[in-house]
């Protein structure tokens, strides 16, 4: 029995031979990578140089934004070395952070998308207290927060996992993860199992929780505005659930790609004030 620290790599099973076609593989995850990082990087600085988009929405979305590159940055490389790799392993300090990058990015995405959908849920159901209460004091705490709870919460994971003594270094997946390392381990794993499932709860369960609260409250609101009474069932539950599960999921493309704000914004970052102002002119 050796300790995590005395594994030099550990190997990736899930890659198999797949010839010429990796080249294919590679310039398609290749395009898929630049784009992401294009739309988000844009978007980012599109609300950064506009103080009108200096609100607490678009801070939200700033920060997910943000997380987005961060969690793309700890994958798509590593992938891309692995898919034109014919020998696919991977450090063990590199394994670990790529752990940290992943585990911490899906903790932050999920709270920040909590964070946001409470915004929406002040501005709807609280107008004239929305400025009272969202001031520029608590968005900052909010978006801290939401960074620093999942980075510390992940650090204490990998912490637990690294000194584990290891029986082997397969790992049967195409990237590092913590519960692959654990189950490696020929110690005792039971603050490992304990920690990751109170993590997952509040890290998870939580912040989703609060989402489906939210948006509950305003599909409440929605009801009440219009006259659902002749509404088929089967169509009130499919839109009940839409609301209560796609609409957080979909608020960062849709804010993003649809919000006349952002859509002038990024017209004046690109074309110019001139260009901008003859394309949102009438014909």
């Amino acid at each position: 029995m050796t300790n995590s620290s005395q594994v030099l790599y550990f190997t990736l099973t899930a890659y198999f031979d797949i010839g010429g076609l990796k080249y294919l593989y590679f310039m398609m995850v290749m395009c898929f990578y630049v784009l992401i990082v294009g739309s988000n990087v844009l978007l980012i600085a599109v609300i950064c140089v506009n103080r009108s988009l200096h609100e607490p929405m678009f801070l939200f979305l700033c920060s997910l934004f943000v997380n987005e590159l961060f969690g793309s940055l700890g994958l798509f490389p590593f992938l891309l070395v692995q898919i034109l790799s014919d020998v696919h392993r991977v450090s063990a300090p590199l394994c670990f952070l790529q752990i940290f990058c992943v585990y911490s990015y899906a903790a932050v995405e999920v709270l920040n998308l909590a964070v946001m959908s409470y915004d929406r849920y002040v501005a709807i159901c609280f107008p004239l207290q929305y400025n009272s209460t969202m001031t520029d004091r608590k968005v900052a705490l909010l978006i801290a927060l939401t960074w620093a709870l999942p980075v510390l919460a992940t650090v204490v994971l990998v912490s637990l996992s690294a000194p584990l003594r290891l029986c082997g270094n397969v790992i049967d997946k195409v990237f590092c993860g913590n519960f692959s390392i654990v189950k490696l381990s020929c110690s005792n794993t039971s603050v490992n199992n304990v920690y990751g499932l109170v993590l997952t709860v509040v890290s998870i369960v939580a912040p989703l929780v609060l989402i489906l609260y939210t948006y509950g409250k305003i599909l409440e609101i929605l009801q009440s505005r219009f006259d659902l009474s002749r509404v088929p069932p089967l169509l009130a539950i499919v839109l009940s659930l839409y609301f209560l599960t796609c609409q957080p999921l979909f608020n960062p493309a849709l804010y993003g790609l649809k919000m006349a704000a952002i859509r002038d914004a990024c017209k004046r970052l690109l074309c110019g004030e001139n260009a901008a102002a003859a394309a949102a002119s009438p014909a």
